[in-house]
């Protein structure tokens, strides 16, 4: 009779324990399609004994994993050119439920990016014949400075990477040897942005590998590093900058670091025109600046960059010097020289709504020059002050 007894409590343990095991494993997989992916990552990467041991503590700690990478997403978003621009996308979560391997796509919201300066000011509400996604676009004849198409080209607005072509100019005033080597700090972080870099602290190259990546491929502790090794050190580079602009008359130009990762770096188009010139001057920043690839050796690895502007790799352009630049408050920019019909011009994009917008209005301005366009004044403040 024991042992019947015994049977039966033996069957209804199993029974329950089963019963408890499946409650546990829906309770599990719930929780994992309701929690956020990185939750996931975190949570297949613990060991076992610790997730059932303070399963409590492990979520507040993925939790806060989660908010700490998104934070670091939104920030990249801010980094210059190359970055992309996507406000969600789809990644790929896997998780482990009763040793049986699971995998799912979800899609990652991030926040979205703060409006550019341009925006805010409704500079993009001013309407232009060849509907342009850039809120500032002006175009003259290098010659003889002639304006054949002007949309709000007098706005002050912040001009990102744009910035490169002056620091460009200042390290090459100031003579110092090209080949001297050159050590990436601390000093050359993003402090405001804190944008990444494929340069690494301790990377070693010479001025003239790290004007050639930060014009090309605009890599901003490249910039940085410039400025430190100026004779004087930054504070005497940035002011260099800002004297070199104002002797090229650039009366709405202020520059506040070397590599164009604030706000506080603005000009207006007119004032562009003026610092893309007087840099066509420098055979080395045409040279670098359209270069469509370049490799450099850190003193640890070989990096491969590549050019920051599509156009210069499309063979129907004829571009002699260019840069383009973003962060969220500028929007995406571009400024070029190029020979149209052998005409030499000066394009400025700037405040562009789109990755690639500003390339597609580069082009929309060339065929409307292609097909005989007459001049342009869109401007709200055509006329007026600039802003």
């Amino acid at each position: 009779m024991k042992t019947d007894m015994f049977s039966s409590l033996k069957v209804m343990h199993g029974a329950a324990l089963s019963t408890a095991l499946s409650v546990a494993a829906s309770v599990v997989i719930a929780a994992a399609f309701a929690a956020p992916v990185d939750a996931f990552a975190a949570s297949a990467t613990a060991p076992a004994k610790s997730a059932k041991a303070g399963k409590k503590s492990s979520k507040k700690a993925a939790a806060e994993k989660v908010s700490s990478k998104s934070s670091k997403a939104v920030q990249a978003a801010a980094k210059d050119d190359d970055e992309p621009r996507t406000v969600s996308k789809k990644r790929r979560v896997s998780y482990t439920v009763n040793g049986r391997h699971h995998s799912v796509v979800r899609r990652v919201a991030y926040e979205p990016r703060q409006p550019s300066v341009g925006t805010a000011f409704g500079l993009h509400e001013t309407p232009d014949a060849l509907m342009l996604r850039s809120s500032v676009a002006y175009v003259v004849d290098q010659n003889t400075s002639e304006s054949l198409f002007d949309k709000n080209s007098r706005a002050v607005v912040p001009i990102a990477s744009i910035t490169k072509l002056m620091t460009a100019m200042v390290v090459l005033d100031s003579k110092s040897a090209m080949t001297e080597q050159i050590e990436v700090t601390d000093e050359d972080r993003d402090y405001e942005k804190n944008t990444g870099s494929r340069l690494s602290v301790g990377s070693v190259l010479s001025r003239e590998d790290m004007l050639h990546i930060a014009l090309m491929a605009s890599e901003n502790r490249a910039a940085a590093a410039l400025s430190r090794y100026f004779p004087g050190g930054r504070p005497a580079f940035m002011a260099a900058m800002n004297a070199k602009a104002k002797s090229l008359g650039m009366s709405d130009t202020h520059f506040e670091n070397p590599t164009g990762l604030t706000s506080q770096n603005v000009s207006s188009a007119r004032d562009l025109v003026k610092m893309v010139n007087a840099a066509y001057q420098y055979p080395m920043i045409r040279k670098f600046s359209t270069d469509r690839s370049y490799d450099v050796y850190t003193g640890k690895r070989t990096i491969a960059y590549n050019s920051t502007n599509a156009l210069v790799r499309n063979s129907s352009w004829d571009i002699g010097l260019q840069k383009t630049g973003f962060i969220n408050e500028a929007g995406e920019c571009l400024v070029m020289q190029a020979t149209i019909h052998d005409r030499p011009m000066i394009m400025v994009l700037l405040d562009s709504s789109g990755k690639y917008s500003r390339f597609a209005d580069a082009q929309r301005l060339r065929t409307w020059i292609d097909n005989g366009g007459e001049q342009r004044i869109t401007s709200a403040d055509a006329n007026g002050a600039g802003t």
